[in-house]
């Protein structure tokens, strides 16, 4: 069950990142964040009142969940701080990067949870996940080479240092995840989890404006902002519940989810008309490859 919502939650993943780069395309990172929050907590204000308030229109189904201790808010803030970080290196990469280039990057996220996960939960990969693992380590070497010819050095764009900030605190966030999710239930935490983001952007966005005016805020409508809300709660809905299961792995789980990078590059290629796409691909099918072997590993 809990590879199922693994690869539902890739799937959606990869819409939420085709989402991103629309509703960045005209638009400051500070207020797509704030905006995105704002509905994501609206989308769950039913379920979370609902819980805390005593109403009882959920009871008996998956959406509910008992109200907790400051302890577990505490723990939620955390991931809200860190989740948030992420995002807002991974949005600031996005709107610069080619999307062919940000996806395989981020496919490659679950080796930096691996090593965590080795050192801090004890896991252990079998023979198959391992030569998933090193493919997706070749990838990384793959598209360096394939952004070379875009002009892009790994080493040295800030753009590109902005996604590998994202991958270490995404890579914490996962980390981080399948600490917590052994005690609190998946929706007590999405319900408020959004709820504090949303807060800490609204804080960010007025210090933003009274520090650089309102220019540095520039928006303009567009659908794509409330889909990355609606696609990020569902694909994280079905993550923390795979979590849930006291059989999942992170590494695996987490290496499922960068599947999403199938999607965007797809949506890259025919929607966007991005370039160099041959190279891309090559670096693409290691993934692919990593990720069928993960896949046959976690089934035995």
């Amino acid at each position: 069950m809990w590879l199922s919502l693994a690869f539902l939650s890739a799937t959606l993943l990869g819409f939420y990142d085709v989402a991103k780069k629309q509703a960045l395309r005209d638009n400051a990172v500070p207020v797509v964040l704030l905006m995105t929050t704002i509905i994501s907590t609206l989308l769950f204000s039913p379920i979370l009142l609902s819980a805390e308030l005593g109403w009882g229109w959920f009871d008996g189904s998956i959406f509910c969940f008992e109200p907790q201790g400051w302890q577990s808010h505490l723990k939620i803030i955390i991931k809200s701080a860190i989740v948030l970080s992420s995002w807002v290196f991974g949005y600031i990469g996005i709107k610069h990067l080619p999307l062919t280039i940000v996806g395989p990057i981020n496919a490659t996220r679950p080796v930096l949870v691996l090593l965590g996960a080795f050192i801090i939960f004890g896991e252990r990969l079998n023979l198959l996940q391992w030569a998933g693992v090193a493919m997706a380590l070749m990838s990384i070497f793959l598209l360096s080479r394939a952004g070379k010819k875009e002009g892009i050095d790994f080493v040295r764009n800030r753009w590109i240092l902005c996604v590998a900030a994202a991958a270490i605190l995404g890579a914490a966030s996962g980390l981080y995840d399948r600490h917590i999710m052994k005690e609190l239930e998946p929706l007590f935490v999405q319900s408020w989890y959004n709820l504090y983001q949303a807060a800490m952007m609204a804080i960010t966005v007025v210090i933003i404006a009274l520090c650089n005016g309102k220019e540095a805020l520039r928006w303009r409508w567009s659908w794509a902002i409330p889909m990355i809300s609606i696609l990020l709660s569902a694909a994280d809905l079905a993550y923390f519940i795979a979590l849930s299961d006291g059989e999942a792995l992170i590494s695996v789980v987490s290496m499922i989810r960068r599947g999403s990078v199938v999607v965007s590059f797809a949506c890259g290629a025919m929607l966007l008309r991005e370039k160099n796409l041959r190279a891309k691909a090559l670096d693409l099918v290691f993934i692919l490859i990593g990720m069928l072997l993960l896949w046959l590993g976690s089934r035995g």
